[in-house]
């Protein structure tokens, strides 16, 4: 049991400190407008004056182009034992399975399109966060049902117990705000033995909910998680204003499975500085310089004519058409008026403004392709040096992918049990081995493992993010390559030490070479004399007899010398 009582009435108290919090720093609201700039609806809340409402959103670009840089890299997660004799076949064999079950994970749950989403709730929001949960009935394909699955949540759907620690895992308690459907709440109420689901209400109906959270049939829950003291792990339960919808469990889990990213800290409190929100007056006063050139075109752009009403009684602007005077010269009857003349500083400035901007991002003309390839080497050096600034940002996202790792490990040693697993073949397995324990030549072997193992070998696990992981497999690659066609290693050599994934069936082929190397040995080898195989003080008889020879080996195992 937890070591703390939990009940309703405290999570909803700590609840009204997360609200109070993100008050007191203006979150929901900075949110709301970074969000309605960043899709384009700018003019909510400026003062227009009755000018028009153009947009320019120059903004938007400088954010996904941004976003797109930091997370275009190749990311895979590599585990590797970092014990003191890293060849023993467990260590080993754990890893691969690790390593295995990392790549299914982060194709299951598309992690490419996750850090898209992570990032860009980073840049105009200030934090993005994901979240990690058990869903016990996927379909795994084994008898053991069940799975990981990330999802990402809004900055303002999370409270941390301490508001001035960034650190996830130091936090005494993580509450998650989730909005359910109120029929589909009062089902799975009745699923986890709720004894109150008549009370559960939607939040029309209560008093304490934000008046832009209000919908109909809409209901909200708060997940709370903490870490018990006695058991050492994670605990949770679920409840809403005023019911318990599940009683606090224990997860098993011995890390929070909430991931965090602050755009840019803000010191002394865990919501950081959002990149939109530095962008906005920007983007305001471009919007609102392009405005007054518009409404200055639309009234002094055009020509006008003054005429004499003495002499003409109305003006005929038809094409073409006649007009009558009367009397005097015609010269001066009419006069057309010049238009007025835009500023030239004026474009001159909007450009400077939205130039600027998008240097100070690292947005540079250079690194978005705006400029012409006279020079293919400084070209490269400027983008190189335009995406310096972005680098402090993408390794603060490689280790919040790495912390995912690391979630998702724990959920693999508290959950998945023991389960059928693909091992690669010892590379020392002997075709005549594989014949006499009847083992097909196939690439891989099913064994089963016990995943709760992970915790207790002696070994740890190195997360290897980035695009390193790409190039370095590149890398090794073309080193492989010159080496066999230099003949400096063998064919088999260079199988073996082949990433996975290359070459299909790869296991089968490297024992099919293995057995024509024995062939050929064996084909070159002289044939041993009678003397090498029988000595002359044994006597051997023929036929289905059980001659001395065979007694001996039977009960030694070896020919005698």
């Amino acid at each position: 049991m937890s070591d703390k009582r939990i009940d309703v009435e405290l999570v909803k108290k700590e609840y009204g400190k997360m609200l109070a919090y993100n008050q007191q720093i203006n979150l929901d609201e900075t949110v709301k407008v970074n969000e309605n700039f960043f899709i384009g609806k700018q003019w909510e809340g400026v003062q227009a004056n009755g000018l028009p409402q153009p947009v320019f959103n120059f903004l938007k670009r400088v954010v996904l182009f941004t976003v797109a840089s930091i997370t275009t890299d190749n990311i895979k997660m590599q585990a590797s034992p970092l014990a003191v004799d890293p060849n023993t076949a467990a260590l080993k064999d754990a890893a691969e399975v690790v390593n295995r079950d990392f790549a299914q994970l982060f194709e299951f749950n598309d992690i490419a399109a996750i850090m898209r989403e992570y990032m860009r709730n980073a840049a105009v929001d200030g934090d993005g966060c994901t979240y990690t949960y058990w869903d016990a009935e996927m379909e795994t394909g084994q008898k053991r049902k069940g799975g990981i699955r990330t999802e990402i949540l809004g900055n303002t759907q999370v409270g941390f117990g301490n508001p001035s620690e960034r650190s996830v895992q130091k936090q005494p308690y993580i509450l998650i705000e989730k909005r359910w459907m109120t029929d589909e709440l009062k089902e799975y109420a009745h699923e986890q033995k709720c004894p109150d689901v008549d009370n559960i209400k939607p939040d029309t109906e209560n008093h304490d909910i934000d008046d832009y959270k209000r919908q109909d049939g809409m209901t909200t829950v708060i997940l709370r998680l903490w870490k018990d003291k006695k058991t050492r792990t994670v605990w949770a339960c679920e409840c809403t204003e005023n019911v318990m919808i599940r009683k606090p469990w224990d997860t098993k889990l011995k890390r929070y499975p909430v991931t965090w990213l602050n755009w840019d800290y803000v010191r002394d409190s865990y919501h950081g500085a959002a990149m939109v929100t530095g962008l906005i007056p920007n983007q305001i006063y471009i919007n609102k310089m392009y405005a007054m050139v518009m409404i200055s075109t639309m009234t002094t752009a055009f020509p006008k004519v003054v005429y004499d009403r003495t002499r003409v009684g109305k003006w005929n602007n038809a094409v073409g058409a006649a007009i009558g005077i009367q009397g005097g010269d015609v010269n001066s009857v009419a006069k057309i008026m010049d238009p007025a003349h835009i500023d030239p500083q004026i474009n001159q400035m909007i450009q400077l403004v939205v130039e600027q901007t998008q240097t100070f991002q690292g947005a540079t003309s250079v690194a978005m392709g705006d400029t012409r390839p006279d020079n293919t080497s400084a070209i490269i050096a400027l983008q190189r040096a335009a995406a310096t600034p972005q680098e402090i940002t993408k390794q603060n996202l490689y280790r919040s992918i790495e912390d995912l790792g690391r979630i998702y490990l724990d959920f693999m040693a508290a959950n998945y049990g023991t389960r059928d697993v693909k091992l690669a073949l010892p590379a020392d397995v002997e075709p005549e081995i594989m014949q006499f324990a009847q083992i097909e030549p196939t690439e891989e072997r099913i064994v089963a493992f016990n995943y709760a193992e992970l915790r207790n070998i002696p070994m740890s696990l190195k997360l290897d993010v980035g695009a390193s992981s790409y190039w370095s497999e590149q890398a090794s690659m073309q080193t492989l390559d010159n080496l066999l066609m230099q003949n400096k290693i063998t064919l088999r050599q260079y199988l073996e030490r082949l990433p996975d994934g290359y070459i299909p069936m790869r296991q089968e082929l490297i024992t099919e070479i293995k057995s024509m190397e024995q062939q050929a040995m064996a084909a070159n080898a002289p044939a041993p004399s009678d003397e090498e195989i029988v000595p002359e003080s044994m006597e051997v008889h023929g036929g289905a007899g059980y001659g001395e020879l065979q007694r001996a080996i039977n009960e030694t195992g070896e020919i005698p010398a």
